[in-house]
């Protein structure tokens, strides 16, 4: 598939705020799977960019901005072409070894609740646990975009039994850690009919001795399609999230965020 993504991230501040500091993990790379054709990201403030690769691999690009900013507006506009691959990713950049990704985070903790989820999902296996495990996520938890935010850790989206794509892929990397598997978040874009989201997508990756990493969307209860879109990843969400920053004043802060991620060729038909 050919996906095409239109990428808007719009900061609006109550007074001018200056000292603006962005990460930008918003360029996906290729791998065995996935070819980007043509990517480029425009911001609409004076500034200097800085490109650079994070201890992941994932390609980091910093932002800085001085002069006093009213708003900021970072737009993603690009092309890559995705092919299903059962969900295995082969020929991404690897800097780090698997066993980093058993390491815990504060939004990946495990308590009883996912020691016991964890627990039932065991089979086999590996690969069999980490399908019953992506099944049981998608069976238990209810999307619910009010339900949770950024700061959710894993184990109460688990509690609450509602979140996001992001709760959902922490559930699943928590989990999988604890049966002893590395498993990393991933950011991205799915592919979908529907016109303008409010968010990217975010998924997770296991890794496997026969087969390497392979992606799990707990969200959808599929692994990843030719659909999916890799961008970036970490141990939990504020590793690979899209956009991070900072600022000096600007008081409230007003974000909003639209994705558009479809087949082209089904755009170019329409």
């Amino acid at each position: 598939m050919r996906i095409r993504v239109e990428h808007r991230t719009i900061y609006r501040y109550d007074r001018p705020a200056s000292g603006i500091v962005q990460a930008l993990r918003l360029w996906p790379g290729d791998h065995e799977a996935q070819h980007v054709r043509h990517w480029r990201v425009d911001i609409d403030a004076d500034g200097v960019l800085r490109a650079g690769v994070d201890p992941f691999g994932n390609r980091l690009n910093m932002f800085y901005a001085e002069g006093a900013v009213d708003s900021l507006t970072i737009t993603v506009t690009g092309e890559a072409d995705v092919t299903d691959a059962a969900g295995i990713v082969r020929g991404a950049a690897e800097p780090l070894p698997p066993a980093v990704y058993l390491r815990s985070t504060p939004l990946t903790e495990v308590d009883p609740g996912l020691a016991d989820l964890a627990a039932a999902c065991r089979r086999d296996n590996d690969l069999a646990s980490l399908h019953a495990l992506m099944s049981a996520i998608h069976g238990r938890l209810t999307f619910d975009t009010a339900a949770t935010d950024t700061a959710t850790g894993a184990a109460s989206a688990l509690s609450a039994g509602r979140g996001v794509c992001q709760d959902f892929a922490h559930i699943f990397t928590t989990a999988a850690r604890h049966l002893g598997v590395p498993a990393r978040y991933v950011s991205g874009h799915l592919a979908r009919d529907g016109g303008v989201q409010e968010a990217s997508h975010a998924w997770a990756e296991a890794f496997m001795r026969d087969l390497g990493w392979v992606a799990f969307d707990p969200a959808n209860g599929v692994c990843a399609t030719e659909a999916h879109l890799r961008v970036a990843v970490g141990l939990d969400y504020l590793d690979a999230a899209p956009v991070r920053g900072a600022r000096r004043g600007g008081g409230n802060e007003a974000l909003s965020v639209t994705v558009e991620a479809a087949d082209a060729a089904r755009q170019s038909q329409s």
